[in-house]
C-alpha cells in the first residue's frame, strides 16, 4: 500500500479535550486543537489522509472504531486516556476490526502511578509510544505510516 492510499484515524479518549488546561505539568500546555493541527501537517508531509475524533464516552469511541472498518481506514492512532487501564470493550473493538493500531500517551505511563502501568490496549496494538508529550503523537503517526507502507 502506498502512503497516498493510507487513511489514518486518530482517536482521543476521555479528558483529552481538556489538554492545555488539565495538569499542564503532566500533559503540557498544547491544546487538543494544537495536537490535531500538528498531526494534520505531518500527515500532509507523509502523504496520508487523517481523521481525528475525541470523545469522553467509551461507546462513542467503540462505534467510531467499528465504523472505521467500513470506511477503509488503514490504521488507527489511539490515545485511550484513562480507558487504557479499564476498558476491555475498547480493546475488543480494536481486535474485532483488525486495523493496525498504535497506542499513544503524552506522559510516560510506566513512570506514573502503578494503576497506569497496565494497558488493555497494548495487547492488540502494533506498538506503543509514550512520554514525549505532543511529539508522542507525531512519533506514533510516523511509525504507523512506516508499518503500513512497509
Amino acid at each position: 500500500m502506498s502512503s497516498a492510499d493510507i487513511q489514518i484515524l486518530v482517536l482521543h479518549g476521555p479528558n483529552l479535550n481538556l489538554l492545555g488546561t488539565r495538569e499542564p505539568e503532566v500533559y503540557g500546555k498544547d491544546t487538543l486543537k494544537d495536537v490535531d493541527k500538528g498531526l494534520s501537517l505531518l500527515a500532509g508531509e507523509l502523504g496520508v489522509g487523517i481523521d481525528t475524533f475525541q470523545s469522553n464516552h467509551e461507546g462513542e469511541l467503540i462505534d467510531r472504531i467499528h465504523a472505521a472498518r467500513d470506511q477503509g481506514i488503514g490504521g488507527i492512532l489511539i490515545n485511550p486516556g484513562g480507558l487504557t487501564h479499564t476498558s476491555v470493550s475498547l480493546r475488543d473493538a480494536l481486535a474485532a476490526v483488525a486495523i493496525p493500531a498504535v497506542e499513544v500517551h503524552l506522559s510516560n505511563v510506566h513512570a506514573r502511578e502503578p494503576f497506569r502501568h497496565h494497558s488493555y490496549i497494548s495487547s492488540v496494538a502494533i506498538g506503543q509510544i509514550c512520554g514525549f508529550g505532543v511529539a508522542s503523537y507525531q512519533l506514533a503517526l510516523r511509525g504507523l505510516v512506516m508499518h503500513l507502507s512497509g
